[in-house]
C-alpha cells in the first residue's frame, strides 16, 4: 500500500460462512466481526460476489486453520493485510478523484457495488471496458500487480451515465500519472481477460 494513503476501502455486503461449509451462503454475516468484510474495513456490510472477493476469503479460511504461532499463519496473515490495504489504496484514489470532480457527497454510493448492482445501460458495457482499461494502462490510479475486478466496471458505467468518464479520466491522469519505466503496460491482456464481456 502507498504511504499517505489512509481512507477506507467500502466493497458492499458481509462474506458469509456456516460452520460445516464456509461456501454454504456466501452473503451472510461471518462469525469473526473482524473478517465481515473482504474488501472493506470490518465493519462495513457491503460486498459484491466477485472472483478477488473467493480469493481473499479462502485465504482467510486457510490462516483461520493454521497455528497462529506458525510461520505459515504470520505469512498468510500478512498477505490477507496486504491485499485488504491495497483495495483501500485504490478506493481512496477513487474517491479523492470524485470528489474533486465535485461529487462530494454522491463519491460513496458512486463507489458502492453489491450484488444488486447493475449496469445503467448494455451498450455503455463496451465504453466502460475501454475506460477502465486505458485507466489502468495510462494512469496510476491502480498500483502495479492490481487485477482489475468488476466492481469498478460498475463505477465507470456510473460515470458514463453522469456523462463524467472522460472528466474522470483526465482528472486522473493529473492526479495520478503514468510514472516513467511503470510495468503496468505489460498487465494490459491480464487486466482485460478479467473483466467480464457481459454482467449477468
Amino acid at each position: 500500500s502507498a504511504p499517505g494513503i489512509s481512507s477506507v476501502l467500502t466493497l458492499p455486503a458481509p462474506l458469509s460462512c456456516s460452520n460445516n461449509n464456509p461456501y454454504a451462503s456466501f452473503g451472510a454475516t461471518l462469525a469473526r466481526d473482524e473478517e465481515q468484510n473482504l474488501w472493506s474495513t470490518p465493519h462495513d456490510v457491503t460486498h459484491t460476489e466477485a472472483d478477488d472477493d473467493r480469493v481473499l476469503y479462502n485465504m482467510i479460511v486457510v490462516r483461520n486453520q493454521l497455528d497462529k504461532d506458525s510461520e505459515e499463519w504470520q505469512k498468510l496473515n500478512y498477505d490477507i493485510y496486504t491485499l485488504r490495504q491495497t483495495r483501500k489504496e485504490v478506493r481512496s484514489r477513487w474517491k479523492h478523484i470524485l470528489e474533486d470532480l465535485g461529487f462530494q457527497k454522491e463519491a460513496d454510493s458512486l463507489l458502492s457495488v453489491t450484488k444488486l448492482s447493475i449496469i445503467s445501460d448494455s451498450q455503455n458495457m463496451s465504453k466502460a471496458r475501454d475506460i477502465l482499461l486505458k485507466l489502468s494502462e495510462e494512469t496510476n490510479i491502480f498500483p502495479t500487480s492490481w487485477e482489475l475486478s468488476e466492481r469498478y466496471l460498475f463505477v465507470v458505467d456510473r460515470l458514463i451515465a453522469l456523462d463524467a468518464a472522460d472528466e474522470f479520466f483526465k482528472m486522473a491522469s493529473t492526479v495520478y500519472p503514468k510514472r516513467p519505466g511503470g510495468d503496468r503496460g505489460d498487465e494490459g491482456p491480464r487486466a482485460l481477460h478479467s473483466i467480464p464481456a457481459t454482467v449477468p
